[in-house]
């Protein structure tokens, strides 16, 4: 009796040591980021309009040539051990142009970098920041070029060690050359023969990470 009474003694105490000791640790998380990575991958892209401004002037007598619009982001760069990403993108996206194109196409070629908040866990929030040349015509040609600036904040999630997916809003602003379209209505000549044109846009991203060989 006595043994047995002592056996479930011991055995309760393993359960509460042991138990407590497991609540007690720490959830383990992701190893903080001690390589630099080829990092490259898609996004979806979905674009809408802010403000179309003076490229679709309230006074005009034909529609809006530049509405909202979705595509495919293309993108590679550099990930450094530290908090900073560096890269490029290319973007092209389908657009309502109101039946003024056959095919509404804007295109933007940027340079880009992402300044990462947290390198300690797989869900892993940054800054994102670009700028470079966009072009919107019909079928792959040019209407009209000019420049783009985009800012926004992004979310990105460790699937693998490999392999990550996450989520940016971003605002987008164009400064377009002026021009006429079919209709005849003379477009973005706002500023000197430039026109600005304000976007809100949000990415889907699927993007996979390279270690680089150290030297």
């Amino acid at each position: 009796m006595r043994r047995a009474r002592l056996f479930g003694l011991l055995t309760l105490f393993a359960v509460l040591f042991l138990g407590g000791r497991a609540r007690a640790e720490p959830t383990p998380k992701a190893p903080p980021n001690s390589l630099e990575y080829f990092q490259y991958g898609v996004a979806l892209a979905l674009e809408t309009v802010g403000s179309a401004a003076d490229v679709c002037p309230s006074g005009g007598s034909a529609p809006c040539i530049l509405g909202s619009g979705g595509g495919l982001a293309i993108r590679a760069g550099y990930r450094s051990r530290g908090p900073w990403s560096v890269g490029g993108a290319y973007e092209f996206s389908r657009h309502d142009s109101s039946n003024l194109l056959r095919l509404a196409i804007l295109q933007q070629v940027r340079g880009e970098a992402r300044y990462y908040m947290d390198q300690s866990t797989r869900l892993t929030p940054y800054f994102g920041m670009g700028a470079g040349l966009a072009l919107y015509g019909s079928e792959w040609g040019a209407s009209t070029g000019g420049v783009v600036a985009t800012l926004g904040v992004g979310l990105e999630f460790q699937i693998t060690q490999s392999t990550v997916v996450g989520f940016a809003p971003m605002y987008r602003a164009f400064l377009l050359r002026n021009f006429t379209d079919s209709a005849g209505q003379h477009r973005a000549d706002e500023y000197f023969g430039f026109g600005l044109a304000h976007f809100i846009a949000l990415e889907l991203v699927f993007e996979v990470r390279e270690p680089l060989p150290r030297w």
